[in-house]
């Protein structure tokens, strides 16, 4: 029984070594997937104690040891590039947002600076600013007009006073005039008396 087994495994070898030589002959897929479905489509098969065996060869299957090896060992390598890379981006990314928070802080200084104006040593804003010079102008202004208002009302009461005076001074002209013309008929008329007297005696 045991000579029978060994022998269907012979002839079964000899089949798959002839068949493994003839497919050799066609080109090889030389990834893991490849070399997988080769081994499978060229692997044999036996019972025994009613389990089923396959048979590939030691060759085949050094060979995809070694490509899975280094399958193994170049993702590992592009892992390492990859995870370097990351960390570089990463690393930059940091960089980015901290410069990304300088400018942030130095836009919102320039924009307060720049909607602020230095009144007297302090920054207020430009409104505040504006509302204090506008109310410095309409102060200077309303006090421009009442000075204007106070001169023209002192004009006018001065010229009032001017012609009052004129007015009484020419009464006083009149009166001084007439008292004089007065004063010049009583001394003739006294001159008069004086001499008609002096010709009675």
């Amino acid at each position: 029984m045991k000579n029978i087994v060994f022998l269907t495994f012979c002839v079964l070898f000899a089949i798959q070594f002839s068949h493994a030589q003839n497919t050799e002959e066609t080109p090889a897929d030389n990834t893991v997937k490849g070399q997988f479905e080769t081994i499978v489509r060229k692997s044999t098969n036996y019972r025994q104690g009613g389990k089923r065996y396959e048979v590939v060869r030691l060759l085949e299957l050094e060979a995809l040891k070694k490509n899975i090896l280094d399958t193994i060992s170049v993702a590992n390598t592009n892992i390492s590039e990859l995870q370097a890379t990351i960390s570089q981006q990463e690393a930059s990314l940091s960089s980015l947002n901290t410069k990304l928070d300088e400018t942030t802080i130095n836009l919102k200084q320039l924009t307060e600076e720049k909607d602020s104006m230095s009144f007297f040593g302090s920054m207020i804003s430009k409104g505040t600013y504006s509302l204090i010079v506008w109310s410095i102008i309409l102060g200077l202004l309303t006090f421009l007009l009442l000075f204007i208002y106070k001169f023209k009302n002192s004009n006018t009461l001065t010229k009032q006073a001017k012609l009052n005076l004129a007015d009484v001074e020419s009464e006083f002209e009149e009166h001084r005039r007439r008292a004089l013309e007065r004063e010049q008929k009583i001394s003739r008329k006294l001159q008069d008396e004086i001499n008609k007297n002096k010709k009675g005696v």
